[in-house]
């Protein structure tokens, strides 16, 4: 059974290749690297086959990753990290009885005499401006009444109306418009000089190593670089959309960002990852 999900099978194929390589280039036998680490031989063939399926959960899989590194003599810990655990989101029950129960406290019982009490009342109501209609006539002639004299107080004379317009159009005339303050010359160079934009379209890492670092290298969401650079190497990689740079040891390597002068990535024997696009880097 796979206890791992898509992104943790990508990570762990890569780190597994790179374990491989290294075993086979050191010519470590696998029996040696299991006494070493106390790992079983059939769960170390089956990370350097891809048999994952035959894995146990993902936290034993980092400890496996971790002492396997250590006995090809490489940084287990840096390693180890770059394969990702998920945490599980706690169980919540959600079964059907228990929305049953909680729709049936969410009801509200209603007693059958307060709808028979507003239709009483509603009735009532009617019945009183129905038997005396003259009640009904002197609200309407109030409202009517209150309407027209509100109307009268507020509504403004037409010759003040004028003169007030009148002084608005002489004030927007006095003012010059905003074309007139900022529009330049002719003559004036500013009116001739181009718009030119500085934008760069890409990103360009430069690494330079000046000592010894694990190191992986995304360019657009694809894996260019899994492996070990030693000092003196030098490696340039360039994306359009995002670059993620991680080392193992960030202080044994310089990095320039588009031709840049090079700064340290980070402290001797930290683990840093960092992304660059072609906006933040610009």
């Amino acid at each position: 059974m796979n206890l791992l999900n898509e992104a943790q099978t990508e990570q762990l194929k890569e780190i597994s290749q790179y374990l491989l390589r290294v075993r086979q280039e050191k010519s470590i036998r696998i029996e040696e690297v299991a006494a070493k680490t106390h790992i079983q031989k059939n769960c170390l063939q089956a990370l350097e086959t891809g048999h994952f399926e035959e894995l146990p959960e993902p936290v034993y899989v980092q400890g496996f990753i971790r002492r396997y590194a250590d006995a090809l003599g490489l940084d287990g810990t840096a390693l180890a990290n770059t394969f990702t655990i998920n945490v599980v989101p706690p169980y919540t029950n959600t079964s059907p009885n228990n929305s049953q129960n909680l729709d049936k406290r969410a009801k509200i019982h209603i007693p059958l005499f307060i709808p028979y009490a507003l239709l009483l009342i509603i009735a009532a109501i009617g019945l009183i401006y129905i038997l005396n209609p003259r009640l009904i006539v002197d609200f309407v002639t109030k409202q009517q009444n209150s309407i027209a004299t509100s109307t009268q107080k507020t509504a403004p004379s037409s010759e003040s109306s004028l003169s007030e317009l009148e002084s608005q159009t002489q004030q927007q005339n006095s003012i010059p418009t905003p074309r007139q303050i900022t529009a330049p010359s002719p003559e004036s160079p500013l009116a001739l000089e181009p718009f030119i934009s500085t934008t760069n379209q890409n990103v360009e890492v430069t690494l330079e190593l000046q000592g010894k670092s694990w190191l992986r290298v995304q360019v657009d969401g694809k894996t260019e670089f899994v492996g070990e650079l030693t000092k003196g190497e030098r490696r340039t990689w360039t994306a359009k959309e995002q670059l993620i740079i991680r080392s193992g040891n960030a202080g044994a390597v310089l990095i320039s960002v588009n031709n840049q002068p090079a700064i340290p990535f980070g402290d001797a024997g930290a683990i840093k990852e960092v992304t660059f696009t072609p906006e933040v880097n610009n």
